[in-house]
């Protein structure tokens, strides 16, 4: 019978993050972990599931944990970022210089833009942008740490942690405030090392051979960055009149660009105006992009999903952008995204709501949204709920990681293409 089990790359995906999970809440449980509050079972799954979903969602304090136990949260933070399949072919990659041609199509399968002839040369170039960033991260972070007042050695170990933290999109910081009142130079950092995290490998591939080979961008690339662009600009001119000039300018910036998918605050979330905590619950439902370190439904389904609604708008039967045809299954599955994720955050808003009433609807649905976005951002619930709603927020970053589209494609191991053709019939909308 197992002999028949056949698992295709969304299987391994899956179950391979199930893996990091369960080892990363092991390791946290190892004796030379500590913990000041000490660390219960659940607390140590949640904090695991948390790393390497790389969400930052925190039911105890990062500060808590003693070296050890910080250093197990790089390393999850890292594992989940890069995920499990692009980092087994990667370490394939490094130690034989090769993959074989069943290896390249799995990982060609999990990223729809990635062809099968650029997959070697793509998992060598993660490994690359991977450190380059992040040690580049490290050199600024270490300077602005030491420009806020601590010592060369206590800033080269902050610089280390949140470099690893913000490339991952993480959001983990080991100050209980994250980088409230933290200085210009930590925070353009930070900003900087989500970008790259979050635009996707594929995009910084393409935008690294454009300057060196001067190759154009492929379609993919333009509307991430487009989108990417727009929503940085928009959302912080938003934030920053939205809350009538009490934020500076770098910090609208900088919850424009962590709300999507990093988790790091540099203002207490509660003196935000409603209207501004709604933009955030916007940013992070939208989140980072395909192959990225972040989650979400991602700038790309957003972007279809806006291409399409306008088109539609305009009585057009097709989705055309920049003289490109966007294939009718690729909207479908935009919309199947985006219903998917719509599912998800209602049964885990309704169930939280059963349980802890005392919490009202805006709280519990940020907190929901926070989580399967994989963001990270709170006003507090979190840390409040029991056994149950760390079970149901747990659920929440594993399925927002991995994607709910993933599971409608579980069972799937090739397109399907029926073989009759059945009459169409309208049915009447709105």
């Amino acid at each position: 019978m197992l002999k028949n089990l056949r698992l295709n790359p969304w299987h391994y995906l899956m179950l391979s993050f199930i893996f990091i999970i369960l080892f990363g809440t092991f390791l946290l449980k190892m004796p030379f972990v500590k913990h000041d509050g000490g660390l219960s079972f659940i607390d140590a799954l949640f904090t695991a599931t948390s790393a390497v979903c790389v969400t930052g969602l925190t039911v105890v304090t990062t500060s808590g944990f003693n070296l050890p136990g910080q250093i197990v949260l790089m390393f999850l933070m890292q594992l989940g970022a890069i995920g499990i399949m692009t980092l087994n072919a990667s370490l394939i990659l490094l130690i034989s210089g090769n993959i074989d041609l069943k290896q390249r199509v799995s990982f060609s399968k999990l990223q729809d833009s990635i062809s099968m002839k650029s997959s070697s040369g793509i998992l060598k170039f993660i490994l690359k942008i991977t450190f380059i960033s992040e040690i580049i991260g490290f050199v600024l972070l270490s300077i602005g740490f030491h420009l806020q007042g601590l010592s060369w050695s206590d800033a080269a170990y902050e610089g280390v942690f949140h470099s690893i933290s913000a490339f991952c999109n993480a959001g983990f910081s080991t100050f209980d405030n994250s980088l409230i009142g933290m200085n210009w130079v930590i925070k353009y950092s930070i900003m900087g090392l989500i970008i790259i995290g979050g635009i996707g490998y594929v995009v910084v591939f393409e935008v690294y051979r454009k300057f060196s080979t001067h190759q154009r961008l492929g379609f993919h690339s333009k509307i991430v960055l487009f989108t990417t662009f727009m929503l940085i600009v928009m959302t912080s001119i938003f934030i920053y009149f939205g809350e009538f000039g009490s934020l500076s300018f770098t910090d609208s910036l900088f919850q424009s660009i962590t709300s999507r998918t990093a988790g790091f605050n540099s203002v207490n979330l509660l003196n935000l105006h409603t209207v501004t905590v709604l933009t955030i619950m916007i940013l992070m439902f939208i989140g980072a992009s395909p192959g990225s370190t972040g989650g979400g439904i991602k700038t790309t389904t957003f972007f279809v999903m806006v291409a399409s609604v306008i088109k539609i708008l305009r009585g057009d039967k097709t989705v055309i952008v920049a003289r490109k045809h966007i294939p009718h299954s690729v909207v479908l599955k935009a919309y199947a995204i985006f219903m998917m994720y719509i599912i998800l955050i209602l049964t885990a808003t309704i169930a939280l709501l059963f349980e802890y009433p005392q919490f009202g609807l805006r709280e519990i649905f940020f907190e929901v949204v926070s989580a399967t976005g994989t963001v990270g951002l709170s006003i507090g619930v979190t840390a409040k709920v029991a056994v149950f709603g760390k079970i149901v927020l747990i659920l929440c970053m594993y399925l927002g990681r991995i994607g709910p589209a993933s599971l409608a494609m579980v069972k799937t191991t090739k397109d399907y293409q029926p073989r009759i053709l059945y009459p169409q019939e309208k049915i009447n909308l709105g």
